[in-house]
């Protein structure tokens, strides 16, 4: 099994907690005073998904074209449909080993020595779901926090067309245990034979089988938890504070670990940071989620907002 067996870190000082977010996230207007050293790798790992708009409605496209439009200057594009997904018949944006997840992002200027920096231009999931894959194999990246809204609102220098050419990275892997889980977890966690928190990070709606889904069947997994990705970013699109945070993830029982899902492991990665941001070091995300599950019609759904 691979979910997170690590202990909760129950640090509530204010000193820590600004620590702990600013090697997580980074201010805009911090950013742009970085540009231009030759350590730091800037990606913006845009994935366009547009929200259902019936049952099995499922559209997505590479962000590469508006990257090409507009980006952070000297910005890189993390292709998360193609070379950083591991190709699979029935499954979206499943994570690649490690070693080619290294590969593809050596492509991409990434070494261990970097300064990698990710951010999207929708809502912060996709930067999220890279941040996560990155920290897994043993890099430290930081989130802009706000992403491209948050750029742009600073009126801050854009850049636009082909990019030049980078130098390949090297990347030495050390991949950092407990930070998936998969269906033979999740079902474990079901069963009450694992103990773990499960965490549903989609909407309430589409938690409770209201609102139409890209999925098989509505609903959710037995047992789960609702704290909706959405729900953790203040109205400037950027992450709660801490205080803030804590308080919304505060019903999740500290005394075991948490595995988050979502519909395909991305809005996922935003709870699965925000618990990180709160001190949490025993969080995992069941990757395949929502999409593996609802498809079998042998595992069991809720429907409903209990």
């Amino acid at each position: 099994m691979n979910v997170a067996k690590g202990k909760a870190i129950d640090v509530h000082s204010e000193a820590d907690d600004a620590a702990r977010r600013a090697r997580v996230l980074v201010e805009p207007e911090a950013l742009a005073r970085e540009l231009g050293a030759t350590d730091l790798v800037v990606l913006d790992a845009q994935v366009e998904l547009p929200s259902p708009r019936f049952d099995g409605d499922y559209r997505v496209a590479s962000g590469r074209d508006g990257w090409l439009a507009q980006r952070v200057p000297g910005a890189r594009h993390a292709d998360l449909t193609a070379a950083l997904s591991a190709p699979h018949a029935t499954l979206s944006f499943m994570r690649p080993a490690p070693a080619v997840l290294a590969q593809a992002l050596g492509e991409l200027g990434v070494s261990n020595t970097s300064r990698v920096v990710i951010y999207d231009r929708a809502d912060g999931f996709w930067a999220a779901r890279l941040w996560w894959m990155l920290r897994w194999i043993g890099i430290e990246a930081r989130v802009l926090d706000g992403g491209w809204r948050a750029w742009r609102e600073a009126d801050l220098p854009i850049e636009s067309g082909p990019a030049q050419a980078v130098a390949r990275g090297l990347i030495d892997v050390r991949e950092r245990d407990g930070m998936w889980a998969d269906r033979a977890d999740v079902e474990a966690i079901v069963a009450g034979e694992l103990r773990s928190t499960l965490v549903c990070a989609l909407s309430a709606g589409v938690f409770a089988g209201e609102a139409a889904s890209r999925y098989a069947r509505r609903g959710h997994i037995p047992g789960s938890s609702n704290v909706p990705a959405r729900g953790l970013f203040d109205a400037s699109g950027r992450y709660a504070a801490v205080s803030v945070l804590r308080e919304a993830l505060g019903a999740l029982d500290r005394e075991q670990p948490v595995c988050v899902y979502c519909g395909g492991g991305i809005s996922a990665a935003v709870d699965a940071l925000a618990l990180t941001l709160t001190g949490r070091g025993d969080v995992s995300i069941y990757d395949a989620s929502w999409q593996e599950w609802a498809a079998d019609l042998a595992l069991p759904v809720v429907v409903g907002r209990g």
